[in-house]
């Protein structure tokens, strides 16, 4: 038997592996079209593709680097909670609810990229990994 909270994990590693997708299939016909020749390239960082390629191509891959900075808490906190047989219930709600705003954190970056609404949703889930990480201090402290 596996904990609840597993799926809301699985769910957010999936979604990344789709930005990362969605990244590749932009940025590199973007990069061929500004004459970008990878074979060339030596020692470029990735902000340098900012000053060579359309934003909204930019967004995907800004929003891919964002999926692999705060949900890292989120995968540490949801193994604690479900290590410790608390990742059920009410959590694993919330930690679905995690997944929902950062999915729809995603979708306003690389669409619209309105900066309003997109620190609305990334305020909203960071207080729902705060919750999961005080239920995890209740749990194995």
């Amino acid at each position: 038997m596996h904990s609840e909270i597993l799926r809301p994990m699985v769910a957010l590693i999936a979604w990344t592996l789709i930005m990362l997708g969605w990244t590749l299939a932009t940025r590199l016909p973007a990069m061929k079209a500004a004459g970008i020749n990878m074979a060339t390239l030596v020692g470029t960082k990735a902000a340098d593709a900012d000053r060579g390629l359309p934003a909204k191509t930019q967004w995907k891959a800004h929003n891919y680097n964002h999926l692999m900075e705060q949900p890292t808490l989120f995968y540490a906190v949801c193994a604690v909670l479900a290590i410790s047989g608390t990742g059920y219930g009410v959590n694993a709600w919330i930690a679905w609810g995690y997944v929902a705003l950062r999915v729809a954190h995603s979708v306003v970056q690389v669409t619209s990229n309105r900066v309003r609404t997109r620190f609305l949703l990334f305020a909203l889930s960071s207080l729902l990994l705060v919750a999961l990480t005080l239920h995890a201090a209740m749990a194995v402290f």
